[in-house]
């Protein structure tokens, strides 16, 4: 079975963001996927040092929450990375989160690549764009295979549950959902 690993970046539990990302993966759902659902808030995910022990060992050296999430990521067949916009960019955890996994799958040889998924960004006015781009090039960089949508992957909201109230951005995250199963099926055909 197809499993689809959606990770949330917003502090906030079930603000936005993850409602938006439970759209998306209730569409996976609907297509056939498993799916799962990770939240960054209240987990300890420190910054990268750069000191590049990982390209040696193969292992990251801080011992945090990033080891399980590296694992979740490496076991699924698509990754949906959800933030909310930050001051106009992804949250400081998803961008830990982002490089330390990215310097880690190189390590062990690009354990992304060929996987599909893609970014999924709220925010309450503007950022979205530089914020969903800020995250595809991390999908993009691992040779991930990032489907489209109706739209970019982007919905508005600011006080919890407001997203739900945009509709283009609802129908947009749930059409990606479906895509990102499409293309796993399509990819998996003999």
């Amino acid at each position: 079975m197809i499993h689809v690993l959606g990770i949330v970046g917003s502090p906030r539990i079930d603000g936005n963001t993850e409602r938006l990302l439970k759209e998306t993966l209730r569409a996976a759902e609907e297509g056939g996927a498993s799916t799962e659902l990770v939240r960054l808030a209240g987990k300890s995910i420190t910054p990268c040092d750069g000191c590049l022990t990982c390209k040696e060992t193969k292992e990251c050296k801080i011992r945090d929450d990033v080891g399980p999430i590296f694992e979740k990521m490496m076991e699924a067949d698509g990754i949906v990375l959800a933030s909310p916009v930050y001051f106009g960019s992804a949250t400081p955890e998803m961008m830990a989160l982002v490089h330390r996994v990215g310097y880690l799958s190189g390590a062990k040889g690009r354990v992304f690549e060929d996987k599909v998924g893609g970014p999924l960004v709220v925010a309450r006015r503007a950022g979205q764009n530089f914020t969903f781009a800020q995250l595809l090039f991390f999908f993009l960089h691992q040779g991930m295979i990032v489907p489209g949508s109706t739209y970019w992957n982007i919905a508005f909201g600011r006080e919890k549950g407001e997203v739900e109230k945009d509709e283009e951005g609802l129908r947009t995250a749930r059409n990606f959902g479906k895509k990102i199963v499409w293309l796993i099926n399509k990819i998996k055909e003999p």
